[in-house]
């Protein structure tokens, strides 16, 4: 952010406002981290912040101080569209298309609030009175941080406050393994450690809370693995059938599709999820090095995100979905074995 972002912004909360904090749907550990982080960083501005989330996320971030007061806008729908509209400032986190809150889109564009984005995803629209966007960025729960400081509030960051920034850099980082990790990262969540943030028992419940059913749907998974050796490309899919034979709940399959890119040689790994409730093909990309899996899903599957994790869709079904990507991949042989 410029200097005059930061007197803006400074001017703002010197009064009590109207305040609507806002991820994006399907919401991570990111997404939640940094909502939550900023609202308990507000609420030590003496602001009275409330997060709006687009619809539920899984189970496993649902421990995060703070959690507890947050709005489902699909189960709370009247309280939370007042809330929009009675907000004077609404803060959009770890999205850059107010397209990505899916049912809340209609109403945030009606919205007579000014607008504050923090966001590290490419290509962002310009619908904010303030846009910090940062491409370059671990994770938007480093730019929460990175925000704090610049109204030179870290003596406000609590235990809480750590807590939630550390799940969000940690899960956007891959435990700390990206590329998009730098030194600054390291020393921003060593600061968080020193506030508070007890890493080892954040990481357990995030990642060792798994169900029986959850580790049975991820044999599932790899049993369907099929690698295609010529285009240095590993896919999963999973049927609807499958996810309701192992009850699926949201976010049993986070992290499945990065297990493609374990295997020695492969550059390019991606999930297909069948949602027969709307009626679509959910996609997730994941690369390593200078395959762009944004350039991909943007292109060809309705999607984006960063270089090396994006997001996309289809309408048609898994056998029509799967057999395009496939010859998809004709066109981008040369890429993926430069």
């Amino acid at each position: 952010m410029n200097s005059a972002d930061i007197a803006t912004l400074k001017s703002l909360f010197a009064t009590p406002q109207s305040i609507v904090i806002v991820p994006h749907k399907n919401p991570d550990g990111d997404a939640i981290g940094s909502t939550l982080g900023l609202a308990k960083f507000l609420e030590a501005l003496g602001q009275q912040p409330k997060v709006i989330v687009p619809n539920d996320y899984p189970k496993f971030l649902k421990w995060i101080p703070g959690n507890e007061a947050i709005l489902n806008f699909e189960r709370e729908n009247s309280q939370a569209k007042r809330l929009i509209e009675e907000a004077n400032i609404i803060f959009t986190l770890d999205f850059n298309h107010l397209s990505r809150t899916g049912q809340m889109e209609s109403f945030l564009k009606v919205a007579k609030a000014d607008f504050i984005m923090i966001d590290h995803h490419q290509q962002p629209d310009d619908y904010a009175m303030i846009t910090y966007s940062d491409v370059g960025m671990s994770s938007t729960c480093e730019m929460v941080y990175n925000f704090i400081d610049s109204l030179d509030g870290t003596d406000k960051i609590t235990r809480e406050i750590a807590t939630c920034l550390y799940v969000g850099i940690m899960t956007d980082t891959g435990s700390f393994k990206y590329s998009s990790t730098t030194s600054q990262t390291h020393k921003v969540v060593a600061n968080l450690i020193d506030k508070g943030a007890e890493n080892m028992q954040i990481h357990q419940q995030v990642f060792d809370t798994n169900s029986p059913a959850r580790l049975h749907l991820l044999g599932v998974a790899l049993n369907n693995l099929v690698i295609l050796e010529d285009f240095k490309t590993a896919y999963i899919t999973m049927s609807q059938e499958e996810l309701d034979k192992y009850d699926y709940n949201k976010g049993d399959t986070e992290g499945f599709v990065n297990y493609g890119l374990t295997l020695e040689g492969i550059t390019f790994a991606v999930i297909f999820i069948e949602n027969k409730e709307e009626g679509i093909i959910k996609i997730s990309f994941r690369s390593v090095g200078d395959f762009s899996v944004n350039e991909f899903a943007r292109a060809h599957f309705n999607g984006g995100g960063h270089t090396n994790a994006a997001g996309g869709r289809s309408e048609v079904g898994m056998k029509e979905t799967t057999s395009k990507f496939i010859s998809l991949l004709h066109g981008y042989k040369n890429q993926l074995n430069p």
